[in-house]
């Protein structure tokens, strides 16, 4: 009887090394599949953080575009151009003080962010200008502006992308 013996002990070890096997794997499969979930949090919070320094640049854009019309249209380079805290989309032509707590929405037509159409992000965008400098006549020589824009990412964690121009009366 020692065989008989013998071979169940064999038989029982294939149990306990399939067992391990077995647990290994899963852990493997596990920390795979936590790593593949962080990298695609990780992803949408850097495709946000791309979004954001985009809205901050098209804020600034608008102001330049404002300015630069000015000059096209022979006035004075400032016209529109005041101190204060505006909400400005892609296609403004004169700053107007709206709320700065409204969220952007995404027309997906367009490919545009707005404040009027389309599905609302969480993308909140102010642009702020300061006259630093006066002339003889008080009026700016230098406009500070800074455009701001925040979001709620990925576990209610709050980004800012904080982006600032100076524009000179050199025309």
């Amino acid at each position: 009887m020692p065989g008989k013996s013998s071979g169940n002990k064999e038989s029982g070890q294939l149990l306990i090394e399939a067992m391990i096997a077995v647990g290994v794997v899963t852990v493997g499969l596990l920390g795979v599949f936590s790593l593949l979930s962080q990298s695609l949090g990780l992803n949408k919070v850097a495709a946000d953080q791309y979004v954001g320094a985009y809205l901050a640049s098209e804020g600034i854009e608008v102001v330049k575009n404002i300015i630069d019309t000015n000059i096209y249209q022979s006035r004075a380079w400032n016209v529109g151009v005041s101190d204060g805290t505006y909400a400005v989309q892609y296609d403004t032509s004169t700053l107007t003080s709206t709320s700065v707590d409204t969220p952007l929405k995404f027309d997906s037509a367009t490919g545009a962010y707005n404040y009027t159409v389309g599905t609302t992000t969480n993308f909140k965008r102010s642009v702020k200008i300061t006259s630093l400098r006066l002339n003889s006549q008080n009026q700016p020589d230098e406009l500070q502006v800074d455009s701001v824009v925040t979001w709620n990412s990925r576990g209610g964690t709050q980004y800012k992308v904080n982006l600032e121009d100076h524009f000179m009366n050199w025309r």
